[in-house]
């Protein structure tokens, strides 16, 4: 059976080998916290694995049926106030101890659930209204964990998700195209002449994607106003985290808004750099 232990670890796992970007903000935070925010990735990994990588080409209907038993056995374990199984197991003891609404949980699920049928979306509202349970609800998560002096901090920590979201979406096209979906809206697209399906930096697309970049920058300064109310330790994290996720935008530009050729990254002498110097007192 997996300790409880072991299950954080799984989920720690999970952080360093694909969420490397935040991983590396994580080591800012407090070690009693540390473990709970790889709680919330891991379960946040473990869905989005079954949406896009379950298999070879696994059917949407194996898929769907997957995330939904996924949702049902973790609603389920999280009524009953444990888990065996190796990523829920954490999860839910997070959950509880945090006092995080499930209701966070079903909307995160609902927009991984809209993968399967979604491929584009007309507007930044609609695209909006998938992100708030794919990435503003993140921001909602971490809330209780990270402990804000002020009610004030939930506007800005839904715009932070949404500000991730929209960078790696933007870094990520050619790898969502491959999933047959667009995430930049389809009426910015016609507005600027862009299709992403020629694959090539295009002066159209070169212009929408700054486009993007600009409204995306907009929502870290709202974010900004939140990180200043959390505590220490807590504010250094996802100051660290909003930093190098914000740097993903800088790499983009610095490629020439061509993101089909290669996935561009934060170098990782950036991420060591942007962690040394939060950490200094």
């Amino acid at each position: 059976m997996t300790t409880l232990e072991q299950s954080y670890a799984r989920c720690r796992e999970l952080n360093r080998r694909f969420g490397t970007t935040y991983y590396a903000a994580t080591w800012l935070l407090p070690a009693v916290k540390r473990h709970h925010v790889h709680a919330l990735y891991g379960f946040c990994r473990h869905a989005d694995d079954i949406v896009d990588d379950l298999g070879s080409g696994a059917p949407i209907d194996v898929r769907q049926k997957a995330l939904d038993d996924l949702g049902e056995r973790f609603f389920a374990d999280l009524e009953a106030g444990r888990s065996d199984d190796p990523v829920l197991k954490a999860v839910v003891h997070t959950a509880r101890a945090f006092g995080i609404d499930p209701d966070c949980f079903r909307r995160f699920l609902r927009s991984m659930a809209m993968d399967f049928t979604v491929a584009t979306y007309e507007t930044f509202e609609d695209l909006c209204g998938y992100m708030d349970g794919s990435a503003a609800v993140i921001g909602e998560m971490m809330l209780p964990i990270l402990e804000p002096t002020s009610p004030d901090a939930l506007g800005p920590a839904r715009d932070l998700g949404n500000a991730f979201q929209l960078s790696n979406f933007w870094r990520d096209v050619g790898e969502d195209l491959d999933r047959g979906r667009v995430y930049v809206p389809q009426e910015d697209l016609r507005r600027f002449g862009a299709d992403p399906w020629l694959r090539r930096a295009t002066p159209q697309w070169c212009a929408v994607l700054a486009f993007e970049i600009d409204r995306t920058r907009a929502l870290y300064r709202s974010a900004d106003e939140g990180i200043a109310l959390l505590p220490g330790r807590s504010a250094r994290c996802i100051r660290g985290a909003r930093v190098l996720y914000g740097g993903i935008l800088d790499e983009i530009e610095a490629a020439g808004y061509d993101v089909f050729r290669r996935r561009v990254r934060v170098p990782r002498r950036k991420k060591l750099a942007v962690a040394a110097g939060l950490w200094r007192p």
